[in-house]
C-alpha cells in the first residue's frame, strides 16, 4: 500500500494489558478510529527463573489474533508495534516475539525502559496540552516510567522494576488485603524509588500527570464517589482504608471500579502512595495519552504539544463547518479585552489564556445543532470528542467557558473544573461574553478596537473613545447594558460608558 494514507496504527505490548491504536491523520489533526484493549496480564506468567509460561504466551498470541486484522489497510511504514517491560525480563521473550511477528506480520520492536519512558512522555506532552515543568507517572504491570520535563526537554528519566501485576502478586497473592500488607508494599516500593528521588526534587515540578492504567481506574473511581477529579493524598488514604475494610480481592466493590482493574488495584495503590510519599506529591490529574499516541507522534514526525492544540482547535473548526472569519473576529476582541485586563485582573497564566483563546474560536460550535442551546450543545461537543492537546481537566474549562458565552450563566460549571480558580474562571467567562456580544454584527470591522476595558477587583468597566458608535451598533450597546443587568444579579458591577 501507498505511504499516503491517513491511517496510523500503535501497538503496545504491554505487562499488563495489550492495546491497539489506529488513527485518522487528516491536514496534521488526528482522531481515533480504533481503540482495542485486552487484560492479558502477561507478568503474572512470569515464574521466578523470568520465564514466561506457556499460558500466558498464548494469552498474549491469542490477542494478537484480534489485532491482525485491523491492520490489513495499514502501510507498514504507519505501523509500529512495542513491547516493554515482560518482554524486555523474560529469558524466553524471543520465542513470543518470533511467534507474535508471524500473526501480525509485522516486526515487534522489545523497546529498553529508557525509551518506553520517553515514548510515554512526549505521548502526555502531546496530548496533554500542559505548561511548565510536568512530572509523569506510568505505572505498568511490571515496570512504572517516572519522567520530570518541561515541554520537549526531559530533565530526569528512570523506568523502575516494580508494577501493579508484580506488587500484586509479590505482597497480595493470597488475595487479602491488610494495613501490614499495604505497609510493606508502600515500603518496598520507597526502597526502589530512593536512589532517585533527590533528582526529581532537585529540579521539581508545576504539576504531575498520570498516564495509562492505574490512574485511568483511579480517575474513574474518583468521578464515581463525586470527588474532584484530581487524585489527592487524602483520597488515596481512604480508598486503601476502604479496601482494607472490605478485606479481600474477592470483596471489593468500589464505584467506579471496572472488574479489569480490580485484581491489581492494591498493588498500583501501594505504588502511588509510595511515589505521593517520597516525591511530595500533593495531586496528580489523568494525562491525555501515554505510550500509544507517542508511538503515533513519533510516526507523525510532531511533538509539540502546541501545535498540536492549535491543529486540534483548527480540524473542530472545519469538522463542525463553523464560520472561520467570526471565530477569528470573536478572537482578536476576546484577546484586547484580556489584554487590557490581564495584570489588573491577574490573568497572567499560560494555560488559562490558551484555553481561553480556544474557546473563543469555537465560541459558535454550538451552533452545529441549534441556536436556541448553542452554549450548552458546544459545552456537550468538547466533553464529548477526542480533542489531543487538551486534557480532560482542561477539556472541562473549556465546556464550562462555551456553556457560559450567552444567557445566564451557568455558575456550577465554573465551579467544577479545576483547571483555574472559580474566581479566574468567572473572569474569563465575563470577558468572553462580552466578546460574543461586540461581533454580533459578523462584519470585518473590528470593534474590539474600538472599546476599552479597566478593571478593578471585581468590577469591570467598558469605555469607547468613539462617541459616534452608539447610533451605528444600538445593538452591540443594548446587549451590553443587558448583560451588565446579569452580572449585577450576581454580585459583579459592568459599567458601559458609551
Amino acid at each position: 500500500m501507498s505511504g499516503s494514507s491517513p491511517l496510523y496504527a500503535a501497538i503496545d505490548l504491554g505487562s499488563n494489558s495489550f492495546h491497539l491504536l489506529i488513527v485518522r491523520n487528516v491536514a496534521g489533526a488526528v482522531s481515533a478510529v480504533c481503540r482495542i484493549k485486552r487484560k492479558v496480564r502477561l507478568a503474572s506468567g512470569l515464574d521466578s527463573d523470568s520465564r514466561l509460561s506457556q499460558e500466558a504466551m498464548q494469552r498474549g498470541w491469542d490477542c494478537l489474533r484480534l489485532f491482525a486484522d485491523q491492520l490489513e489497510n495499514i502501510p507498514d511504514a504507519n505501523i509500529r508495534i512495542v513491547a516493554t517491560a515482560t518482554l524486555r525480563f523474560a529469558v524466553n521473550s524471543e520465542e513470543f516475539v518470533r511467534v507474535g511477528e508471524q500473526i501480525l506480520r509485522h516486526k515487534i520492536n522489545v523497546i529498553s525502559g529508557e525509551t518506553e519512558s520517553r515514548i510515554i512522555y512526549h505521548g502526555v506532552m502531546s496530548t496533554s496540552g500542559i505548561q511548565g515543568r510536568m512530572l509523569v507517572v506510568d505505572i505498568g504491570g511490571a515496570s512504572t516510567e517516572m519522567i520530570l520535563g518541561n515541554g520537549p526537554e526531559i530533565h530526569v528519566i528512570h523506568s523502575l522494576s516494580m508494577g501493579c501485576v508484580t506488587w500484586q502478586s509479590r505482597f497480595f497473592g493470597d488475595g487479602l488485603i491488610t494495613q501490614e500488607k499495604y505497609d510493606e508494599a508502600i515500603e518496598a516500593a520507597i526502597a526502589v524509588i530512593a536512589p532517585y528521588a533527590q533528582e526529581y526534587l532537585h529540579y521539581g515540578f508545576d504539576c504531575c500527570l498520570g498516564a495509562s492504567g492505574t490512574v485511568q481506574a483511579l480517575h474513574e473511581m474518583v468521578v464515581a464517589g463525586g470527588y474532584n477529579e484530581r487524585v489527592t493524598p487524602d483520597y488515596l488514604k481512604k480508598l486503601r482504608n476502604e479496601t482494607i475494610r472490605q478485606g479481600s480481592i474477592a470483596s471489593l466493590c468500589i464505584p467506579g471500579l471496572t472488574p479489569e482493574r480490580l485484581a491489581v488495584l492494591p498493588g498500583g495503590l501501594a505504588i502511588l502512595s509510595a511515589i505521593y510519599h517520597i516525591l511530595n506529591v500533593r495531586e496528580i490529574s489523568l494525562a491525555g495519552g501515554a505510550l500509544r499516541e507517542g508511538i503515533i507522534y513519533s510516526l507523525l514526525g510532531d511533538f509539540s504539544s502546541g501545535n498540536t492544540k492549535v491543529r486540534t482547535v483548527d480540524s473542530v473548526i472545519a469538522r463542525y463547518q463553523m464560520d472561520r472569519e467570526q471565530a477569528q473576529r470573536i478572537m482578536t476582541v476576546a484577546m484586547s479585552a484580556l489584554g487590557d485586563v490581564r495584570d489588573s485582573w491577574g490573568l497572567s497564566d499560560p494555560n488559562a489564556v490558551s484555553l481561553y483563546k480556544a474557546a473563543a474560536l469555537l465560541s459558535e460550535l454550538g451552533l452545529c445543532i441549534e441556536y436556541r442551546r448553542a452554549p450548552q450543545h458546544a459545552a456537550y461537543i468538547i466533553n464529548n470528542i477526542d480533542m489531543p492537546g487538551f486534557s480532560v481537566d482542561q477539556k472541562r474549562l473549556l465546556a464550562a467557558l462555551l456553556c457560559n458565552e450567552r444567557d445566564a450563566f451557568n455558575i456550577e460549571a465554573l465551579r467544577q473544573q479545576s483547571v483555574v480558580s472559580y474566581e479566574t474562571a468567572c473572569k474569563l467567562a465575563r470577558l468572553l461574553r462580552i466578546a460574543f456580544i461586540i461581533c454580533v454584527g459578523r462584519t470585518d470591522l473590528v470593534l474590539g478596537q474600538c472599546f476599552r476595558f479597566q478593571a478593578e477587583e471585581p468590577n469591570l468597566l467598558i469605555v469607547t473613545p468613539d462617541r459616534d458608535l452608539k447610533a451605528p451598533h444600538y445593538l452591540v450597546t443594548s446587549l451590553l447594558r443587558e448583560e451588565a443587568e446579569i452580572e449585577r444579579s450576581l454580585g459583579w458591577e459592568l459599567e458601559v460608558r458609551l
